[in-house]
């Protein structure tokens, strides 16, 4: 079985198409289990954010792998295949590994260095879990990502580079001005209560607004995040809760609004902006960061309104300079890519080497079982003493054979070392497969809420 990767994200598709191609989180519980179903996947889970959609797989064809998520992605995006695979980038085995790690290090996110990404890789890998859709690769493989990703961010400088969406957006909406100075004293809405309404919010009550309204479908969650931001030890910002149905009214309060919900329609409509927009005297600030978005593209032509979404953080993005820490990240996923290989094979000949073994054991049990019928006479001292020394000759033919094939195995080009010892020993394939199903169980309980 091999890892693959098939996807698009804001380097190879326009947000127009992203848009479109976005993923509710029943669509992805979905996706995965019509994955599992189709014949190439044995294992699958989706990583799916604001700026990109991939669908990772454990697969035993490359071609019919690459055929079957491509068609799943289309029919569960709602986007015609034809029109979708032009966008679609595939990663294979080792750069499929590589792929994750640099996005896990915030190397391939819109703004370069973020640490958000890691955030969403642990939710993927969580999403695959409950639904018992990843596997001990996916497993392995997200883990380490994750890991990779911390390292990144503590042994390199690359948070220099980077920053959150949030604080880019910011940035953006302020056009060259410190966001402290021209945030402070300014009221703010924010719709949604997720992860990256959170980090607005906060980031908000950090740069000093007077004020933070959350509004949210689900009351309780906005309840909740005000709660944190007005809590002794929190931001120290007045912050209170709101209906979406309040939104409107808000709007026309609101200086600064950021909108980060998981609607499939529009949140803020053209004629709503123009309404809150009208009569005022200073601009009404606008930061989408949804996917798709949550306010009509029309603002951007209302006087009076400055709209910061996505497709305009992806143009501002492509003129950000790239940090010097870069390049040492870039070092630090090649041999992290490596070590991962390297273990991947050695595990991929332990349930060969484990049936050799055991096949052994059950050769020595036969022939003192033999020699017992032979030789009665013998006492309880000298038929351990026989027993251990057949074991000993056994363990040391077998000793110095097996460690060399693991290392080899751990080796580029390594894996037919497997096939050589299951065919000079005759191994019973259908014994190896039982010690690698035995793996997979344990592996699959020993991950299991890890992340």
């Amino acid at each position: 079985m091999s890892l693959l990767v098939v996807g698009l994200s804001h380097r190879s598709a326009p947000v127009s198409i992203l848009e479109r191609a976005s993923l509710p989180s029943d669509t992805q519980a979905k996706l995965l289990q019509d994955s599992l179903a189709a014949e190439p996947a044995a294992e699958a889970t989706v990583l799916a954010t604001c700026n990109r959609i991939e669908l990772y797989a454990d697969v035993d064809k490359f071609h019919a792998g690459v055929a079957e998520l491509s068609t799943l992605l289309a029919q569960h995006s709602g986007v015609g295949l034809d029109e979708l695979t032009p966008y679609l980038y595939v990663h294979y085995e080792d750069r499929a590994v590589h792929h994750l790690f640099s996005v896990a290090c915030g190397l391939d996110s819109m703004v370069v260095g973020e640490g958000q990404i890691l955030g969403q890789i642990k939710d993927a890998l969580a999403l695959g879990q409950d639904l018992h859709t990843a596997g001990r690769l996916l497993n392995d493989l997200f883990q380490q990502a994750l890991r990779v990703g911390k390292r990144a961010h503590s042994e390199t400088g690359i948070d220099r580079a980077g920053q959150s969406l949030v604080t880019f957006g910011l940035e953006q909406l302020a056009q060259g001005a410190d966001v402290e100075g021209w945030a402070r004293g300014k009221r703010a809405l924010v719709i949604g209560a997720g992860s990256m309404s959170s980090l607005a919010a906060a980031t908000l009550a950090r740069a000093g607004v007077a004020e933070i309204v959350i509004a949210n479908r689900t009351l309780a969650r906005a309840e909740r995040l005000a709660e944190i931001l007005t809590e002794p030890g929190g931001a120290g910002v007045a912050a209170r809760s709101a209906e979406m149905v309040a939104v409107g009214d808000e709007l026309g309060r609101a200086d600064i609004v950021v909108s980060c919900t998981g609607a499939t329609g529009l949140v803020l409509t053209g004629d709503a902006v123009e309404a809150a927009a009208e009569g005022r005297d200073e601009p009404l600030y606008l930061l989408d960061l949804a996917m798709p978005r949550d306010i009509d593209a029309a603002a951007h032509r209302i006087t009076g309104v400055r709209l910061v979404d996505i497709e305009s953080l992806a143009d501002a993005s492509a003129d950000a300079p790239m940090a010097a820490d870069v390049d040492q990240v870039r070092g630090l996923v090649a041999d992290e890519v490596a070590a991962f290989g390297a273990a991947q094979r050695a595990a991929h000949i332990t349930p060969t080497v484990v049936a050799l073994r055991t096949m052994a054991a059950d050769v020595v049990a036969s022939e003192v079982a033999r020699l017992e019928g032979r030789l009665p006479g013998l006492d309880d001292k000298q038929r351990a003493e026989i027993t251990q020394t057949v074991r000993r000759v056994v363990d040391k033919l077998l000793h110095a054979p097996t460690v060399r094939v693991k290392q080899l195995a751990s080796e580029p080009g390594g894996a037919g070392y497997a096939d050589a010892l299951r065919t000079l020993f005759d191994l019973d394939p259908e014994t190896v497969a039982s010690v690698s199903r035995a793996d997979l169980n344990d592996a699959d309980v020993k991950n299991r809420g890890r992340v």
